[in-house]
């Protein structure tokens, strides 16, 4: 007989009407109490994803890390409805840090017309997001900006001009599906360490945030071989660099 992952985590949900008691809630990480049932998120995609974007459509090539250049993204949110931008490519598992401030323009618009747009006033929303990315991206070779994986947040409803503006290809994920975004999630839990939760993400600078993603990329991982994200995209770049020489010669 088999039986289902989900219908081991209903059986353990329902035996206290949707919800773990209080002594296992503080035994998981997320200390998360409740659970939605995948059934019930699906279908809930936002307007601006459409099926040519989703994740499904991304190249073959990104599953097996082969080739580099394709990334995931992420906001991590903090007190206020700050937040900070993640970027994580998925062969080196090299990390950039996006600063995304207060927009006090927006604030003090917000203040006279009562219209409430929250996102935007926090820094992050979708031009915000999206100027935010493509600053990143534009410091890096052609080589390294073949695509980025995002969930279906709002802040992403400007992924378009990234495509069209400066080449890069936005994927989708499912709806509620972080894990098919694995190496980011990942890297948010590392990210923690520097960002608690609940705490004013805004409150940190841009020279902040490179020191956070410079600790990060300068440490050893097991799934490297040991060496650090730094260094593994230093000898990509220089193998690509080597490649393109021995073509031209």
């Amino acid at each position: 007989m088999r039986i289902s992952h989900e219908a081991i985590y209903q059986s353990l949900y329902v035996q206290s009407r949707g919800g773990l008691r209080r002594e296992l809630t503080a035994c998981l990480r997320t200390g998360r109490a409740l659970r939605v049932p995948r059934e019930r998120v699906r279908g809930r995609g936002k307007s601006f994803v459409s099926p040519e974007v989703m994740i499904s459509a991304r190249p073959a090539e990104v599953e097996d890390r082969a080739v580099p250049g394709h990334w995931e993204g992420d906001l991590i949110l903090g007190l206020r409805r700050s937040a900070i931008g993640t970027l994580v490519e998925r062969t080196t598992r090299f990390t950039i840090l996006l600063h995304l401030p207060p927009d006090k323009e927006k604030f003090a618009e917000r203040e006279r017309t009562a219209t409430g747009v929250r996102g935007a006033v926090m820094g992050h929303g979708a031009e915000a997001v999206r100027d935010a990315i493509a600053t990143a991206i534009t410091t890096l070779p052609a080589q390294l900006r073949r695509s980025l994986t995002w969930d279906q947040g709002a802040e992403m409803s400007r992924h378009a001009d990234l495509r069209i503006n400066h080449g890069l290809p936005i994927y989708f994920c499912d709806p509620n599906s972080p894990w098919q975004r694995g190496t980011n999630e990942n890297t948010n839990g590392l990210l923690r360490q520097y960002f608690p939760k609940g705490t004013d993400l805004a409150a940190h600078s841009p020279d902040e945030l490179d020191a956070v993603a410079a600790a990060l990329n300068s440490r050893p991982r097991k799934t490297l071989g040991w060496r650090t994200p730094a260094e593994a995209l230093d000898e990509l770049l220089a193998n690509t660099q080597n490649d393109s020489v021995a073509t031209t010669g």
